[in-house]
């Protein structure tokens, strides 16, 4: 894509992640890095955040139901659902894991589910699924996802905690509300 045609979140994204993970953890892996701010600049949208439905249209909104459809599917989307399941975990865990905290100590179905075992397996599973069309997520940069869940999480709190700094330096910038 053209620089000219990408937007203001999307760069701020990619600089922070950027930022995070080559400068403060070390992490020198350009595929992996852009696919964490691509992961952060797609979340920013609940239609992103909660794309994937049941066969009635309803939005799945939590890992255990989102693991259930994944396994019913085949083929490419039975790889997309896992890659969006990895996502979702990884969103949440790594970004908010206060809200993951709330949802163990509620009636959610998730209140049993262990949302970094869950990613590694469904970006493991998405990752052995082929797929010659899908660009944005190839399978050995879902391998990654999955072993290094833990310190993409990490980093993904510790991108949140920069962008709260910057929101704090600067009035011109306005806070990220995700959702």
């Amino acid at each position: 894509m053209h620089p000219a045609h990408v937007s203001p979140l999307t760069r701020f994204f990619a600089g922070l992640a950027e930022f995070t993970f080559q400068t403060q953890l070390g992490v020198a892996d350009p595929p992996l890095i852009d696919y964490i701010s691509d992961l952060l600049t797609r979340f920013t949208r609940n239609d992103s955040l909660y794309r994937v439905r049941d066969p009635r249209g309803r939005p799945l909104t939590e890992v255990a139901e989102l693991m259930v459809e994944a396994d019913q599917r085949i083929g490419s989307s039975r790889r997309e659902v896992h890659r969006h399941v990895g996502d979702f975990a990884l969103f949440w865990i790594g970004v908010y894991p206060e809200a993951v905290e709330r949802r163990s100590t509620t009636q959610s179905k998730d209140c049993l589910i262990d949302y970094t075992s869950q990613g590694k397996r469904a970006y493991l599973i998405a990752s052995s699924i082929d797929s010659e069309n899908d660009q944005t997520a190839p399978g050995e940069v879902l391998e990654r996802l999955s072993q290094s869940f833990e310190m993409c999480a990490y980093g993904l709190r510790e991108v949140r905690r920069e962008w709260e700094r910057r929101e704090g330096d600067d009035p011109q910038v306005q806070p990220l509300i995700f959702g």
